[in-house]
């Protein structure tokens, strides 16, 4: 990996950190889920170390909790449904992704709730626990989805534009 590598990994996990941070205090409106998009479709394979980063940044900021094994899984998730759909280009496509990743976002955060519930004795009580936690999220999970809907909408263009352009400098001023 080049220095210049490194260098973005850095700023892009400090930005994801910062965006995160900066809105915590707005129940599951973020600027993540769009960056994660961002950077999986103009960076590729370097946007796991990105999302790697933040995770780790995030448990030391928070403390490491049950939230927080969550993070371990749903952004890579996100990262491989992009990667799966990639070719696509248009605002719309994307914001329907990130709007449909918003509101699973509880459903996909109640699998250690599962195994919580597990540690109760029975398969019935995994999955108790793990829809109680779903169902107890819904209002939060339909509000995801919606402000990840706009926000792609809105600005999946303008930010892509940035990211390109800025990892694109990157390259001329390493190579001059």
């Amino acid at each position: 990996m080049k220095i210049k590598d490194i260098a973005i990994i850095g700023m892009f996990s400090a930005l994801l950190v910062t965006v995160q941070y900066s809105l915590a205090f707005l129940p599951n409106i973020e600027l993540v889920s769009l960056l994660i998009i961002v950077f999986t479709l103009t960076l590729h394979k370097k946007a796991l170390y990105i999302i790697t980063v933040f995770i780790i940044l995030e448990g030391f900021l928070y403390g490491i909790g049950l939230w927080w094994i969550n993070y371990l899984y749903v952004w890579f998730i996100l990262y491989l449904l992009v990667a799966f759909f990639q070719k696509k280009s248009s605002s719309l496509q994307w914001a329907i992704i990130s709007g449909g990743y918003g509101l699973s976002f509880g459903a996909l955060c109640s699998i250690p709730y599962f195994f919580m519930g597990l540690s109760g004795g029975t398969i019935r009580n995994g999955f108790q626990s793990a829809f109680a936690y779903w169902i107890a999220g819904i209002p939060f999970d339909i509000a995801h989805g919606i402000v990840n809907f706009a926000v792609a909408l809105v600005l999946f263009k303008p930010v892509y534009k940035i990211v390109e352009q800025l990892t694109r400098r990157g390259n001329n001023i390493i190579t001059n």
